[in-house]
């Protein structure tokens, strides 16, 4: 059996809770997670991995655990938080490691990659997208307050903070909704019902469009540095489709795509096949 262990780094001042398991001296996996999740997300990944990787999963700033500022002192972007996080690597002495990135986790991990392409062992990205023809027709409300980010339009987004979007995200997609173990999504309420959370999650839908603006730059780091890449993708996610998993074959023609039947948050059906996918790709 391997222990988890529940941490803070202050880094330059902002708390960052994060979790740790497995030997120091063990390949490093980075575990960046999604919305409206927190790195309890990884709480069946974890242990399936810890025995053989060193394992980091921080609480993104504005999330779970981590310190979440008020807007007067913190800008929400994705910029910001992969800033944060880039921090909290050198705070913590990760030196090299591979990325697992979901949701927001991807576009947080790749610009780490992209800043510092020596310091990426490898990539797994998990419903991770980086290709225009990964993003589904679920996105169009936010795709209009990217054009037009009027108050009618940002409230019209509060919908996705509703108890009732969290479980359908957790839920839509899934064979067997009986195998989805309410815990996680009602922490993830939990979080978002916090004062002050929706307005930094509205900040964060809106700021969204700037990682779409990076695809191609993401793409061209793909191309350039060609890291070992692995894609686990829940096929029936309503947000982020198959094509985008796909699409990574074309700049890394050697990148191992993997579908597994199941919807938006994978883990939460399938973490002992992911974690058996992780282990035969990172021992290539």
């Amino acid at each position: 059996m391997t222990s988890t262990k529940y941490l803070t780094a202050n880094v330059d001042g902002f708390k960052i809770f994060y979790r740790e398991a497995g030997p120091a001296d063990a390949p490093t996996l980075l575990l960046l997670h999604g919305f409206p999740s927190a790195g309890h997300m990884f709480r069946d990944l974890i242990p399936l991995l810890a025995d053989r990787f060193h394992i980091v999963a921080p609480d993104l700033p504005g999330f779970g655990q981590s310190d979440m500022p008020g807007r007067d002192k913190f800008t929400y972007t994705f910029d910001n938080i992969a800033g944060v996080i880039e921090r909290f690597t050198e705070v913590i002495d990760l030196k090299r490691f591979a990325l697992y990135v979901f949701d927001y986790g991807a576009p947080t991990g790749f610009r780490l990659a992209m800043r510092h392409p020596e310091r990426i062992a490898g990539i797994i990205s998990q419903n991770g997208n980086a290709y225009e023809e990964g993003l589904s027709d679920g996105w169009n409300p936010i795709r209009a307050y990217w054009q037009d980010p009027s108050k009618e339009n940002r409230d019209a987004l509060r919908a996705f903070l509703a108890p009732e979007a969290t479980h359908w995200q957790y839920t839509h997609g899934v064979s067997n909704e009986a195998m989805v173990s309410p815990d996680g999504r009602s922490l993830d309420d939990f979080y978002l019902a916090r004062p002050g959370a929706a307005e930094v999650q509205l900040d964060l839908f809106g700021d969204y469009k700037s990682n779409v603006a990076l695809y191609p730059a993401f793409q061209s780091y793909f191309r350039t540095h060609r890291p070992p890449f692995l894609a686990v993708w829940g096929k029936n996610d309503p947000f982020f489709l198959p094509p985008g998993a796909e699409a990574f074959k074309r700049d890394i023609p050697d990148a191992d795509v993997r579908f597994f039947d199941t919807g938006h948050f994978a883990l939460e059906t399938h973490a002992v096949e992911i974690a058996a996918a992780i282990c035969d790709f990172m021992s290539r």
